[in-house]
């Protein structure tokens, strides 16, 4: 793990315009929410099906990402509505609360 802090690294990640990690090292908190997102396509999706190429395999993946998992799966933390219908009431009732 120590590479990834070297000076040299971090030298060639600026340079590449590369923003690294902010946590520290054991931090469960780090990437959890990216490895949270990008397990629900992985296990609802990616690993019932086999794809030709590594282009249909991401064509695929954003295609239900935008077509099923933003606009019907439901989501507990969106109160068992889609993403999409839990923005357009949240940005309902903000509009709400503005006009009053």
């Amino acid at each position: 793990m120590q590479e990834y802090a070297s000076r040299k690294f971090r030298s060639a990640c600026r340079k590449l315009g590369i923003f690294q990690s902010v946590g520290r090292v054991g931090s469960c908190f780090d990437n959890a929410v990216s490895q949270a997102f990008n397990s629900v396509p992985k296990v609802g999706y990616v690993h019932r099906r086999s794809f030709a190429t590594r282009t249909e395999a991401r064509i695929r993946v954003v295609t239900w990402i935008t077509d099923f998992s933003n606009t019907r799966r439901l989501h507990s933390v969106c109160g068992w509505k889609s993403p999409i219908n839990y923005e357009h009431d949240h940005r309902a009732s903000f509009g709400k609360e503005l006009a009053a």
